[in-house]
């Protein structure tokens, strides 16, 4: 039966979006008090506008005037937001998996509008209350409040984009399941959009605050590293040079929006991939490995490409090849990594050491030492890492794993599959299916008795948990007995959905990074060669050079915030209108915006160029365009997602996905934190409770095969799937089991949108080509 988990206390309360608490049972939209928010916003502009319109003279007087533009622009925007907010609020929980997992694209949209306007009444009162002071910087709040118009300005213009969306997809999907039309105007959008107001005093703005210290520090090295990036240095050089520039950025949020934006925008996957494996170093490596939980084996393990048989689940005595990854780069070992809080039995086998490979350090403290061995586990997790299919390893996850091994008391066999673009789908999916039926073959080297095991994975290994469990129905071995993924990018195409807008200004995931990598993982990406040895050399010159120069233009920057200012022109913006054609004709497309609105725009465009290959429908690529012959069968799926994460509609589509098979899943929804949380979950107590709810869902597949246990609230972070086990009956090809009535959904302008055919009818159609 499809199904989440079982309310335990039928009296209890979920939580809104807006904070309140909510019947269990009520019906319909999660009221926000809109009204009172505009309210509060109209009174302090208005009260400030006021006040500097009769205040200073000469230099004061210039930032007054600035203040007083930019509060009267805000009440502008204000005014034209209320009744889209409100309109959204009216239908939104029309598209929510669950009533009582309210998450969806649209209430994350709205919900960071209404987060932008309470961070400029925050603002707002608090200059009321300071600006009588001596110590009061008139122009330093002015430029805090034109940044947040700015960043307002454009999410305005991401509301109109939604509605529209809202508008032309059928009833209750969340994706527009075309790559023209629709979606080809989003990208033309983004493309010409200015974002860098999101990525310099706004930066995260919409995430809680324990975590903006750590985005804006992840956003200060990236602009450092790719200021030195074209210089063809190794990965170490350019952060060792990276180091002597970040000052100038630290301390001039414009500069750092500027530099952001033009870096994500057109900077190759190649930069994305260097600057994400900085984790992988040995210095960060080792302190991540001091600070992380200590566990008995560690071990980093090489298993040859060998072919061997498995059992086939309907007739155990016939058995089925499992052939080694062979695609693009022909047959190669298979890279995975032991990690076990406890010595077990046989993971100190001659055959498993035998397997071991060095990386440059000890492999283990204790395997060396007559360590007591506890027996085999009954449980065994195989983990699969995110990093967008282009980067990471293990070693980048190991300490939230060795975490987990801990807490689960399981050994964990994290795969390090091969990365693109140099090895593009379907060959990451040959190595995790690889790898899964290996470690069914060799239990007895893992600590593990061979009963029972379970996928996890986060990101793009979310999508390898699913797509193998996938591939190993098709060959009729075993299936793993739970799945659990966060976050998962569960669709690769390029349509467009409303939490995809999120884009624009996230800042781990914007749209061009994002294409990139998906363009890498389709295989459309070219492969670049570069020398390592001659790029050794050039930091031996370079990097004495940067001790010099670099630390010259640090202390410069800090003595003088104008000159990185002046640095900023390059990169300005404008609120003039889209971009012409030749001859001053403007473009001929539909216009997105109401007349007499543009958002601002940047003088550059965004190299955009998306992976249009078909292989990208392909449902071991995209599961979630499986036809429901491949979807039923699978184990259970448990969906970890983020609220204002922009791969959210993915899991909220395809928990529907499997609801509407009957296949057993749950939905877990976390606020206010953003993508990849999990490598963050050492350095805020929101991040660690997020990991947990992780950890949660595992224990739910151990225990399932027991006795059914109650889903443990995991206070507000968590917002489970508490329907009732029973599903309504329908057309299996049906998007819902219990479609929405047709009716009149209004969401200003009145936007009509009907009852009709989902995503599955239309992903049926493309699902002829599949791994075998």
């Amino acid at each position: 039966m499809a199904s989440g988990k079982k309310g335990g206390n039928n009296s209890s309360l979920g939580k809104g979006l807006n904070g309140r608490r909510s019947s269990k049972h009520k019906e319909g939209p999660i009221v926000m008090d809109t009204k009172a928010v505009f309210t509060a916003l109209y009174s302090v502009c208005e009260e400030n506008a006021t006040f500097f319109s009769e205040g200073a003279k000469g230099a004061q007087g210039g930032a007054a005037q600035r203040l007083v533009d930019t509060m009267t622009l805000i009440q502008e925007h204000a005014s034209s937001l209320e009744p889209v907010i409100s309109g959204f609020a009216a239908v939104y929980h029309h598209f929510d998996f669950d009533p009582h997992i309210p998450a969806n694209g649209y209430r994350s949209l709205v919900k960071v509008v209404r987060c932008c306007i309470l961070h400029i009444i925050h603002k707002g009162h608090y200059i009321s209350t300071n600006r009588r002071s001596i110590f009061f910087r008139t122009a330093h709040n002015a430029g805090e409040m034109e940044a947040y118009c700015s960043a307002l300005c454009q999410l305005r213009a991401l509301l109109y984009l939604a509605q529209r969306l809202l508008h032309d997809n059928s009833h209750g999907n969340l994706f527009f399941h075309e790559e023209s039309g629709l979606s080809q105007s989003f990208v033309r959008e983004y493309s010409s959009m200015h974002k860098g107001c999101f990525y310099g005093r706004c930066l995260g703005f919409q995430f809680t605050p324990a975590i903006r210290p750590c985005l804006q520090t992840i956003a200060i090295g990236l602009v450092a590293f790719g200021e030195n990036y074209r210089r063809n240095q190794s990965g170490i050089g350019v952060a060792a040079s990276s180091f002597f520039t970040s000052g100038k950025y630290a301390i001039d949020p414009e500069l750092r929006g500027v530099a952001f934006e033009r870096i994500t925008q057109n900077l190759d996957v190649h930069f994305w991939k260097a600057f994400w494996n900085i984790t992988e170093t040995e210095i960060l490596s080792s302190l991540a490995s001091m600070t992380s939980t200590q566990v008995k084996v560690n071990r980093a393990l090489s298993v040859p490409p060998v072919p061997f048989d498995l059992p086939l689940v309907a007739d155990p005595h016939l058995t089925v090849t499992i052939e080694p990854p062979s695609a693009h780069t022909g047959p190669g070992p298979v890279q995975m990594r032991l990690i076990s809080y406890e010595l077990r039995e046989g993971q100190d086998s001659e055959a498993l050491l035998s397997l071991s490979r060095s990386e440059g350090g000890p492999i283990s403290l204790s395997l060396g030492m007559k360590t007591k061995q506890s027996p085999p586990s009954r449980w065994l997790l195989v983990h699969y890492h995110g990093g967008g299919f282009v980067a990471q390893t293990s070693k980048s996850h190991e300490p939230y794993l060795k975490s987990w091994s801990q807490d689960l008391g399981v050994p964990i066999l994290s795969v390090d599959y091969s990365l693109a673009p140099e090895a593009p789908f379907p060959r990451a999916l040959e190595d995790c299916f690889y790898a899964y039926c290996w470690a069914i073959k060799n239990h007895h080297l893992l600590g593990w008795t061979g009963e029972n095991v379970c996928l996890a994975g986060d990101s793009a290994g979310g999508n390898l948990c699913i797509t193998t469990s996938m591939r190993a129905a098709s060959h009729g071995v075993r299936m793993p007995d739970g799945i659990v993924a966060a976050y998962p990018a569960i669709l690769l195409t390029a349509y467009a959905s409303p939490s995809r807008l999120l884009t624009l200004f996230d800042p781990l995931l914007p749209l061009s990074v994002l294409s990139r990598c998906l363009s890498a993982y389709a295989g459309t990406t070219q492969v670049e060669k570069v020398s390592t040895l001659s790029m050794v050399r050039r930091d031996t010159a370079l990097l004495l050079r940067d001790f010099k120069q670099g630390a010259s233009n640090w202390i410069h920057s800090l003595l003088d915030p104008n000159r990185a200012a002046a640095t900023a022109s390059t990169g300005r913006y404008t609120s003039v209108s889209p971009p012409e054609g030749e001859d001053g004709v403007v473009l001929e497309h539909p216009r997105e915006f109401p007349l007499g609105f543009e958002p601002l725009r940047s003088e550059r465009l965004a190299e955009m160029k998306l992976a249009t290959s078909p292989v990208i429908r392909n449902p071991y690529m995209s599961p979630l365009l499986a036809p429901d012959s491949m979807l039923r069968g699978l184990p259970p799926i448990h969906l970890v997602a983020c609220a204002l994460d922009p791969m959210l509609d993915d899991s909220v589509m395809f928990a529907k996905r499997l609801r509407n098979v009957d296949q057993p899943v749950t939905l877990c929804v976390v606020d206010d934190l953003p993508h990849g949380f999990l490598s963050l979950s050492q350095l805020s107590r929101e991040t660690r409770e997020a990991a947990n709810v992780c950890v949660n869902r595992i224990r739910d597949v151990f225990d399932q095969k027991d006795s059914p246990q109650e889903p443990r609230m995991h206070r507000k972070l968590e917002r489970t799937n508490r329907r009732a086990s029973s599903v309504t009956t329908g057309d299996p090809e049906k998007l819902f089991a219990t479609p929405i009535q047709e009716e009149l959904l209004v969401a200003r302008g009145g936007a009509l949108v009907p009852d009709g055919e989902g995503l599955v009818g239309v992903a049926a159609q493309n699902n002829n080509n599949v791994v075998g």
